[in-house]
């Protein structure tokens, strides 16, 4: 089986770390381009390129790393590739149609949440904000529009407790759900062997790219428990704040005690950050 795989934060780097780690290595891999990052703008490259530089010499040398800034750029070099299939976790951008009639077998998608509830950007800080009391991942047809193909495989994360569990920890843990569920699929979709179901139209729902303002909480109005889920989904971006004395005040941590929130540890504009208890 040779394939392709197109992913670029560090959810797909968990992914293809793992599928490595298996035994399925990709004879591609397709990320954005290196960036600017932080106040120094500082050129980096993004977690999934920093995951095969990691690899043992071995492993990079069996692997070409692509960097488009736009997937036709790369069409040629993937024809000639002529991979059975692509895997897409994270690529951020929709592939056009030229680049999904490529491989012989299609491409499968991976979207951690339990389609078709949750398509779009933001389905794991989303899932946490709204309370939902079951998260899980789902492999699915990738087509032109968002995550809308017919679905593979999908499974929900074992053992979840809402209200628990902040943005980051939960995206490592359905990463490493998504790639369980990559290796035991990929298998018997390049043998033909999944009749694809389509998604329920009527069940679908849509996240939100989230803005700075969208992590402002009042603390003497806003409800306790929405303000902890805030803290546990907007962290680290874009981030949770308030004002106190006429200054913007980041919250880091904060718990739930007896109904009331405390806040663990918090962070004034232009100051370090400060543990409270």
């Amino acid at each position: 089986m040779k394939y392709a795989f197109w992913g670029t934060p560090e959810f797909a780097a968990v992914v293809l770390e793992k599928l490595i780690g298996a035994g399925f290595l990709p004879a591609i891999v397709v990320c954005n381009p290196d960036r600017p990052v932080g106040r120094k703008r500082v050129v980096t490259p993004p977690p999934v390129k920093q995951s095969i530089l990691e690899q043992s010499e071995d492993t990079r040398e069996q692997i070409t790393l692509l960097q488009p800034e736009h997937p036709l750029e790369i069409r040629a070099a993937l024809q000639d590739a002529a991979c059975d299939f692509f895997v897409v976790a994270a690529y951020a951008r929709i592939l056009p149609s030229e680049i999904l009639s490529i491989p012989r077998l299609g491409t499968v998608g991976v979207h951690p949440s339990l389609l078709p509830r949750l398509r779009g950007s933001t389905p794991i800080q989303t899932a946490i904000l709204e309370g939902d009391a079951e998260v899980g991942t789902t492999l699915f047809v990738l087509d032109e529009q968002i995550d809308h193909g017919p679905i593979l495989a999908q499974t929900a994360l074992p053992d979840y407790v809402p209200d628990t569990t902040g943005y980051e920890t939960l995206m490592r843990e359905l990463a490493a759900l998504s790639a369980e569920l990559l290796i035991e699929t990929i298998p018997r979709f390049a043998e033909g062997m999944i009749t694809p179901r389509p998604q329920d139209e009527t069940l679908a729902t849509f996240t939100k790219k989230f803005a700075t303002t969208d992590g402002f909480v009042d603390l003497e109005k806003d409800d306790p428990r929405r303000v902890m889920r805030k803290v546990l989904a907007l962290n680290p971006e874009p981030g949770v704040y308030t004002m106190k004395d006429g200054k913007r005040m980041k919250i880091l941590d904060a718990e739930i005690r007896d109904g009331a929130l405390r806040l663990r540890t918090v962070q004034y504009e232009g100051k370090k950050p400060q543990t409270l208890f």
